[in-house]
């Protein structure tokens, strides 16, 4: 028998589960009532037999008579069949070419008003400069998102896309989510079909997975009423995904959701999934109030983020791989969130404004020597990948020259 008297994990089909990890789910399961271990041990024999956990098991995992820790050496076992021991990151720049909105959703700290002082619209000329900086730093990848400007034009959202592509090629372009692809479907009244068909031919690379927030409408119409829906967003990734267009997908937590909610957001995701197989990465965003309709609600605590990236872990069986987002984690949880389930970090992400509106206190922008130094401080191997998860090799003498490697496939799954 193994620990705790239960039936031991066979090793057979990949699960990590060392002699250690086991003696501390052991110790963790002695605080544990007899109902929630036997749900636990339930668990711990589908994830073994690589069965897909069910609506109930995502709630069980929340539930907090079962110990963060054992859910995290559960997850960890997972991580570890199919990564291996790298972790990965990539040197991107974010773009927030305005932040002018016409939508008012209660948890954005970032939106203004077109008479704000705040307000600003980045000139064709801004954009060169940034995209000159990102070339000069060694990005591979733009992330761009911004405000749904009522003044501005599809041919102005489109215009930036094309003006980076046209200027700086070899930078992928990671733009545009689903609710700027439904306000693009508004002002054009063009399908989303033609609409990304058009951005892919203007430079379009990838599909960012923000707006998701949470997708059960007794929580998003609190939210952001008026903002594209779930069935929106599924739409725009389904469309993108049978375009050839990736995406990755995230989900907004620690305002005022629960749990069912949470797993009920995680089941529809791995259901495209199952359908498409477009998403690369899902992405846990915590939720911060400042500076927010919300700020009266306190910050998700590290053990609940942590929790987040375990359960993700093991609930989305069909995406390769989760983020632990430093930016709105904090650096310290997100090194341990290493060890929990996610294997990518983000990367040096420079010049983000959203989340740092909202309350953020880590820094703006980590340098490339930092991110490996976090990675390796927690163990694992730090690799370089661009966005669609090829590994990156650069020159040494020339940290702006740059060639694509081979696609970094899972170890197992």
């Amino acid at each position: 028998m193994g620990p705790s008297g239960r039936a031991p994990w066979p090793v057979s089909h990949g699960i990590l589960l060392t002699e250690k990890s086991l003696a501390r789910m052991g110790l963790a399961e002695m605080t544990m009532n007899i109902t929630a271990k036997d749900r636990f041990q339930e668990i711990c024999r589908k994830v073994e037999a690589r069965q897909r956990l069910s609506f109930d098991d995502g709630i069980a995992l929340y539930d907090p008579a079962i110990p963060l820790q054992v859910v995290a050496e559960l997850a960890n076992s997972v991580r570890e069949r199919m990564h291996g021991n790298v972790a990965y990151y990539n040197i991107n720049t974010h773009l927030n070419p305005t932040n002018v909105c016409i939508y008012r959703c209660r948890f954005c700290a970032f939106r203004s008003d077109l008479r704000d002082p705040k307000g600003y619209v980045m000139d064709e000329r801004a954009v060169r400069v940034r995209g000159q900086e990102a070339f000069e730093n060694g990005c591979t990848e733009m992330h761009i998102v911004g405000g749904l400007h009522h003044k501005m034009g599809y041919d102005w959202y489109r215009g930036i896309i094309s003006q980076l592509h046209a200027e700086f090629p070899s930078i992928h372009l990671k733009a545009w989510t689903p609710v700027e692809v439904g306000w693009f479907e508004h002002l054009t009244k063009k399908s989303v079909r033609d609409i990304l068909i058009d951005l892919r031919e203007a430079g379009l690379g990838s599909l960012p997975g923000g707006g998701a927030e949470i997708f059960h409408s007794e929580v998003r119409d609190q939210l952001c009423e008026h903002k594209a829906n779930a069935h929106k967003w599924f739409e725009v990734h389904r469309t993108a995904h049978q375009l050839g267009i990736r995406s990755n997908c995230t989900m907004l937590y620690g305002h005022i959701e629960e749990a069912h909610h949470r797993i009920d957001h995680m089941l529809r995701l791995r259901s495209l999934q199952d359908e498409t197989g477009g998403f690369q990465t899902f992405i846990p965003l915590a939720f911060h109030p400042d500076n927010t309709e919300l700020s009266d609600l306190k910050k998700p605590s590290a053990l609940v983020d942590l929790r987040n990236i375990a359960v993700a872990r093991l609930m989305l069986d069909n995406i390769p791989h989760i983020k632990a987002y430093w930016i709105m984690l904090g650096i310290e949880t997100a090194q341990v969130a290493l060890h929990y389930g996610a294997d990518d970090i983000d990367g040096t992400v420079r010049h983000e404004l959203i989340y740092h509106d909202a309350g953020a206190t880590t820094p703006e922008i980590l340098s490339v020597e930092r991110i490996r130094e976090l990675i390796s401080e927690t163990g694992r191997e730090p690799i370089e990948r661009d966005t669609l998860y090829h590994q990156i090799h650069r020159d040494p003498e020339d940290f702006r020259k740059w060639t694509t490697g081979k696609a970094l496939e899972l170890v197992g799954n």
